[in-house]
């Protein structure tokens, strides 16, 4: 027996299924050449084969039989499996019996130490595969001993059981025959032995085969591959394994079932084959959620049919994939089971209606926005899948003024496409429809309310409501009395159409007062017909808007009636006067005048004379005032007359005055009058009192008994002064009022005449000013405007008030009545200027009272009040109410998904404080994202993937219409949530996996493993094998990806298999083919048969036709493609006639066969195989026995010996 074909059926064996064996311990102190254990056990046995692992071949050695320690040291670091195995193959001959055994046995080695560890438990018990040949066509009888079986066991049995079979039996240690026994040639009877020695210690369970046939190579082969593919034994190939395992065909189901379909709606049948019958055949399906245990409460499959129907109504919305693991289970026993998935995608139906993120929206726009501006966008969301949850938004109420607005069909964007007035439309309100376009059934709709206040501008200036106004004010009313009132409308809102009022010019005096508030106009001092007769007022009306607008058209025409205030006053009283007694009739006498400040009748006066008898020789012309002689005077008769004269105006009630008149009747003289001085130089205060003396002038005449009467012959305008004679002299006295600013002289002449004669002088009056005027300022109310950056010391303005006074009179004081630390006014300019620095967003504006002060006596002041309006500037930048935003989306939300909302706000005023939103000069992810300038919603604008992007990290700016602008950055992070769009990738389409025929069942031959770029639950990857595994030779861990071996593989009956596997992750999968490559390994004995070689040689004189090259190869070959066949000649060939290529085989002829000798030689050539790589090792060589056969022929002719040639029959 060759110990290469034990090898062949070792290689084909699962060795892990060994359970008993010998067990042998030994210390790892244990010397060189100790004995481990006794292979042979007799002399009549010869081991023949020894497999141990290779780290114990440096240890370990067969001498004589006995497995013994070689010289090197034993140390339990260099022991990598503790226990290990070794395998024993011996060749038993029994000459008693006739019976030839090969016996395979099984050691555990235990080595014990310092260091060593066992790390497995052995049974203490052997188990040996006996094979029992002889080669006898007998039959046996019944009670026949058959061999020794006490002779073959190892150890020392005592008692032996068999079981298994019933014709054989074991007393004595001899096998007996308990009936008849005829076995056949190429069969094996089977059975069991279990022996135990002394003690009823464990020796020996062996599993032994009995059969007939020659104990030879090629007889032996073929039982051992019979024995390998038995159930039993050592050194069975097969799992013992009597029922089969079903199959899912196929084996992944994926199917679809409509959303709201009612509980019992078929799904899909399961179906698996179990080729086994009865009830290992019979088959029960199970379900189990694989990712989702929601799951397992919609779905139900039938455990008899495999049918898979809904327990609930299904919701794509709430989950729209169920993933199982599908099971089917056989009753046989041991009870095997086959596994699939089942992936339940749920279709959509449109069963949901679009939701708006807010039902009613709300926005506030400024007026006269540009066209095209964006004013808000709205968004609905629609549960369904997107071909229901295709959305477009229309306005349904679009008409009339909404038509300023227009939305964009796609985005939600509602923007301006006319202009804007809130004069004209305070707010709107739109009606927005959201359209899912939905096919299945229909499509469904929702609306949303927009409401948009216009906020106002301050576009319109305040308009009076007259052109003109115009008030008649009798000049007695009293002052502090209201006699207009002024109105004004601002078409604007709020502060922009508060409207203050205030009068820009015509109140020099300042008589008049405006309510800046309410427009009423108030009479503040006396009016005087005769002073003034008419007032043109020019009124501002100013709004409250920033920048103010305003109205300066406003005229208000103030007319003074005339009241009968005024009694006519004579200009100067008494009157005296001398008249020549020679006068003629009609000689005007003296002319007494007087006047009247009124206007119109009120100032027309008639006179009269009064206290005058009958034939009275004076009259008066009761319209000039003027005294004429009515009759002859007599001196001599009356040389004095004393009578009064009446002088009454034309007013209701008329008003009079009386003055009384003497009249001195003069003789004629011929000496004029002369004055003492020519000339008088006097000083007179302008608010002197009417009757006031300013002078007396005094003239002589040498004439006896003449009368000087003085009269103001010029000089005296507008009638102020009056003279009047007085002991002697002339007194002149202030008649009326004096007004510096009109006449700042006067020179008058006065006439001294003694009746006929007289004389002049010269009255220089010179009119000094009093603080008769106050400051009066141009308006009651200033406003002005100053930028808030403005530095400290900055003019704001320069107010200015007038004073009709002069000198000291007429200069002005300025000071401010409250204390305002932000400005200060410069006393002598009126120049208001900055003290400390402004801020428009702390206050925006600043009232001051102003008062202007004369330095007369007494002072008199006017005040004032300025409004400052601080301007805003921009300042201010924008500050987001967040330092950092953090939002988060799912990676397949649509197009213009709201993000998250961002929101700044600025202390600024106007443009200044309008704040737009941008990602320019940020980040906006790639274009990814969008932000709304107006909103601040941050939005998708393209589809994002979270496999290339996990996180964005955004900038976003808001920035301010202030020149120059204005910017504020922040950091925004959105991080996107997973979804299951990935499928699994496999690294390659396809690839090779390579195993060594003959591995182990149950061995995990290859791990498939694919990649799936999503995360979580979305990222659990099942394998399947779905093409190529039928029958079931493999099995694919469904998590895993272990692939294990589920029968042997065998290189020489299949040296490939190509399945192909996918791997799912609900609903995506892809496929990958795999090619599983077996690994040749020397398991066959080269085949060799018997063969001749016959030749013919014809030997001639003129040529040669011995065979000098290759005439042919020895018709062997192996199985094993990875094996090299070795070629020798074990006998016959002494004479080396034959020449052989012992690598390649090919033969050759000595040339020791050109003869003409016939010859005849039997030779025995033999094959053996080693394997190429990996480790070498050998198989029993096949032998042959060849016939080479040569024959002598006659001599032919020439032209025929050189066709013929060599012949090698095989």
């Amino acid at each position: 027996m060759k110990w290469d074909l034990l090898l062949f059926v070792f290689g084909w064996c699962k060795l892990p299924w060994l359970v008993d064996c010998f067990v042998v311990h030994v210390s790892e102190d244990a010397g060189p050449g100790t004995a481990i254990a006794d292979l042979e056990r007799s002399a009549s046995c010869a081991l023949d084969q020894l497999i141990l692992p290779r780290f114990a071949e440096s240890f370990l050695r067969p001498d004589a039989g006995v497995l013994t320690f070689s010289g090197a040291n034993l140390n339990c670091d260099s022991v990598l499996l503790n226990p290990f195995t070794v395998y024993a193959v011996v060749d038993c001959a029994d000459n008693a019996s006739g019976f030839r055994h090969l016996l395979t046995s099984q050691y555990s080695v235990h080595v014990h130490g310092k260091n060593c560890t066992n790390k497995r438990k052995r049974d203490e018990n052997l188990d040996v595969e006996i094979i029992s040949l002889i080669d006898t066509s007998e039959c046996l009888e019944a009670g026949t001993n058959v061999f020794r079986v006490f002779d073959v066991l190892p150890g020392n049995p005592t008692h032996c059981n068999i079981t298994g079979t019933s014709v054989l039996y074991v007393s004595d240690g001899w096998l007996f025959t308990s009936a008849s026994l005829c076995v056949t040639r190429d069969s094996l009877l089977e059975f069991q032995l279990r022996c135990v020695g002394r003690a009823h210690t464990g020796v020996a369970h062996a599993h032994w085969r009995v059969g007939r046939g020659p104990f030879t190579q090629a007889h032996l082969r073929k039982l051992l591959q019979r024995v390998a593919r038995s159930n039993s034994g050592l050194l069975s190939r097969r799992r013992r394994n009597v029922n089969n395992n079903p199959q899912f065909q196929p084996p992944m189901y994926q199917v679809s079932v409509p959303e709201n379909q009612p509980s019992g709606t078929f799904v899909v049948v399961l179906k698996a084959v179990d080729p086994d019958e009865g009830e290992a055949g019979r088959l029960e399906y199970f379900l189990e959620a694989l990712f989702d245990s929601r799951s397992n409460n919609l779905f139900a499959v039938d455990p008899a049919n495999g049918v898979v129907s809904t327990v609930e109504i299904l919701d794509r919305e709430t989950k729209d994939t169920h993933v199982f693991r599908v099971t089917a289970v056989d009753h046989g026993t041991p009870r095997r089971t086959a596994m699939a998935t089942l992936t339940v995608t749920v279709s959509d139906t449109n069963d949901h209606d679009p939701v708006f993120e807010q039902q009613d929206y709300k926005e506030s726009v400024r007026e006269n926005l540009e066209i095209g501006y964006e004013v808000l966008t709205v968004r609905a969301t629609d549960g369904d899948a997107p071909v229901n949850g295709n959305i477009l938004y229309n306005l349904l109420n679009n008409n009339g003024t909404n038509d300023v607005f227009e939305i964009d069909s796609r985005s939600g964007v509602i923007r301006t496409r006319g202009l804007v007035d809130r004069e004209t439309v305070e707010s709107y309100m739109l009606l927005v429809e959201a359209n899912d376009q939905g096919r299945d059934p229909g499509p469904r709709s929702a609306t949303a309310t927009v409401h948009i206040v216009v906020e106002d501008d301050n576009d319109n200036a305040p308009q009076f409501s007259e052109k003109r106004y115009v008030v008649q004010v009798p000049e007695d009313l009293t002052p502090n009395t209201e006699i207009l009132q002024v109105t004004a409308t601002d078409q604007d809102r709020g502060s922009n159409a508060v409207v203050h009022f205030s009068i820009m010019s015509g109140n020099t005096r300042g008589q008049f007062y405006i309510d800046a508030q309410t427009g009423k106009l108030d009479l503040v001092s006396q009016l005087d017909y005769e002073m003034n007769k008419e007032y043109t007022l020019r009124v501002r009306a100013q709004d409250g808007g920033r920048p103010p607008l305003s109205n300066i058209s406003g005229l208000v025409t103030v007319q003074v009636l005339d009241v009968n205030d005024n009694a006519p006053i004579f200009v100067s009283t008494p009157f005296q006067a001398t008249v020549l007694e020679n006068v003629p009739v009609g000689y005007s006498v003296i002319h007494i005048q007087a006047v009247d400040a009124d206007a119109g009748d009120n100032s027309r006066l008639e006179y009269r004379l009064t206290e005058t008898t009958p034939n009275f020789p004076f009259t008066i012309n009761n319209s000039t005032g003027w005294i004429v002689v009515a009759s002859q005077l007599d001196r001599e008769s009356v040389d004095f007359y004393n009578f009064g004269v009446e002088a009454r105006d034309h007013g209701t009630p008329a008003m009079s005055s009386s003055a009384s008149i003497s009249m001195t009747i003069l003789d004629v003289n011929d000496n004029n009058p002369e004055f003492t001085q020519k000339a008088y130089y006097m000083r007179l205060n302008e608010d002197a009192a009417v009757g006031t003396s300013v002078v007396t002038v005094s003239a002589v005449d040498q004439d006896i008994n003449s009368v000087v009467t003085y009269q103001i012959s010029s000089g005296n305008t507008r009638n102020r002064f009056s003279i009047t004679s007085q002991s002697g002299g002339g007194l002149i006295t202030l008649a009326l009022p004096l007004d510096y600013k009109l006449e700042r002289q006067y020179v008058l002449t006065v006439t001294a005449s003694d009746g006929t004669r007289f004389d002049t002088a010269k009255v220089y009056v010179n009119v000094t000013d009093a603080n008769t005027h106050r400051p009066v300022f141009q308006s009651s109310h200033y406003t002005v405007n100053i930028n808030e950056d403005r530095p400290v010391g900055t003019t704001v303005v320069m107010i200015s008030a007038t004073d009709e006074d002069t000198g000291e009179n007429a200069r002005i004081t300025y000071f401010m009545d409250d204390s305002i630390p932000q400005f200060n006014i410069d006393a002598d300019s009126g120049a208001v200027t900055t003290q400390m620095e402004l801020d428009y967003e702390d206050q925006v504006s600043y009232t001051l009272a102003i008062t202007a002060r004369d330095n007369g006596i007494p002072q008199k002041s006017d005040t004032t009040y300025l409004e400052i309006l601080v301007n805003d500037v921009n300042d201010n930048s924008p500050v987001f109410l967040r330092d950092r935003y953090l939002g988060s989306v799912m990676e397949d939300i649509p197009v213009f998904t709201s993000v998250l909302q961002v929101s700044a706000i600025d202390r600024d005023s106007g443009l200044n404080g309008r704040i737009f939103y941008t990602f320019q000069g940020g980040e906006d992810g790639d274009g990814d994202f969008i932000i709304e300038s107006t909103s601040g919603i941050v939005r998708t604008l393209r589809r994002l993937d979270r496999e290339n992007t996990p996180i964005y990290n955004l900038q976003a700016f808001a920035v301010d219409k202030g020149v120059p602008a204005l910017k504020t950055s922040v950091d925004i992070q959105v991080t996107i949530l997973d979804v299951n769009d990935n499928p699994p990738v496999f690294e390659k389409d396809e690839f090779d996996i390579f195993v060594e025929e003959n591995s182990p069942i149950g061995l995990v031959v290859a791990h498939i493993s694919a990649s799936d770029p999503d995360e979580g639950s979305n990222a659990q990857i099942m394998y399947q094998i779905v093409e190529g595994n039928i029958p079931e030779i493999f099995q694919l861990d469904i998590f895993s990806g272990e692939l294990t071996a589920l029968t042997d593989l065998d290189y020489e009956t299949r040296s490939e298999y190509v399945i192909v596997v996918q791997a799912t992750s609900a609903p995506l999968v892809s496929r990958a083919t795999v090619h599983i490559k077996l690994i040749d390994k020397n398991d066959n004995i080269p085949i060799l048969k018997n063969f001749q070689i016959i030749f013919n040689n014809y030997v001639t004189d003129k040529t040669n036709s011995f065979p000098s090259g290759v005439i042919g190869r020895i018709p062997a070959h192996d199985p094993d493609i990875s094996d090299q066949l070795h070629y020798s000649f074990e006998a016959g060939n002494e004479l080396n006639l034959v020449i052989l290529n012992q690598s390649t085989g090919e033969i050759r002829l000595s040339r020791a066969l050109d003869n003409n000798r016939p010859l005849e030689a039997s030779m025995k050539i033999s094959v053996s195989a080693n394997q190429r790589a990996g480790r070498r090792s050998r198989i029993t060589p096949a032998e042959a026995c060849v016939s080479a056969t040569l024959r002598e022929r006659e001599n032919r002719d020439e032209n025929t010996a050189e066709d013929e040639c060599v012949c090698v029959c095989v």
